[in-house]
């Protein structure tokens, strides 16, 4: 057990600070940003060897993400914890064109230039985390809903790559997000939410 602890560290210390991030997401705790800046880090460190080098970059771009934030949840509108916004309209074709254009640009990088034989998946994730991650940013709450699919996603990639501890994490986000959704819809539902407008500036 020790031996095994000692060997797949990297892998644990990552599915704790992963588990952390999402449950104080749900949570609306602005404390989820400097965890899962921790939890980037790690899984920088992780995906790299198992060549899933869209997620590893992933984790830099989510660094100036949780920076972004981090920031929108201390200083902007989103610093009220009972602040819970659904996505405007107008921000929903530009959400899925730039999931779309992220992932054939990625998808075209990752065919080019590297070894990766999960070129599509990897991007595709990896785009719709980026998307997602905005969403959580302003929150918006239909990022849940992107987080699980994008969760589900990853944990048949990690599967597939022999990342199992990481499969494992990714399945347990999936039952956090869905505990998220949940628990922000009953903040709308109880009116001490204030919905977005629909021409919400992006």
């Amino acid at each position: 057990m020790i031996e095994w602890i000692l060997t797949e560290w990297m892998q644990i210390l990552g599915f704790a600070t992963g588990a952390a991030c999402v449950l104080l997401a749900a949570r609306r705790n602005v404390w989820t940003y400097p965890i899962g800046i921790a939890n980037n880090v790690v899984f920088l460190v992780v995906f790299v060897p198992a060549g899933l080098y869209a997620s590893a970059g992933l984790q830099l771009v989510y660094l100036a993400l949780g920076v972004h934030g981090w920031i929108r949840w201390t200083r902007g509108v989103e610093h009220d914890r009972d602040y819970v916004a659904r996505t405007p309209r107008r921000a929903v074709p530009w959400l899925i064109a730039a999931g779309v254009v992220g992932m054939a640009v990625l998808t075209w990088l990752l065919a080019t230039f590297t070894d990766s034989q999960v070129a599509l998946a990897d991007a595709g994730t990896t785009a719709a985390s980026l998307v997602a991650q905005y969403m959580l940013n302003r929150k918006w709450i239909e990022n849940w809903a992107v987080w699980i699919a994008v969760d589900i996603a990853f944990v048949a990639l990690s599967i597939a790559t022999g990342l199992w501890i990481i499969a494992a994490l990714y399945a347990l986000f999936v039952v956090l997000c869905i505990g998220g959704w949940r628990g922000w819809h009953r903040v709308l539902r109880e009116g001490t939410a204030t919905a977005a407008p629909a021409d919400a500036r992006v």
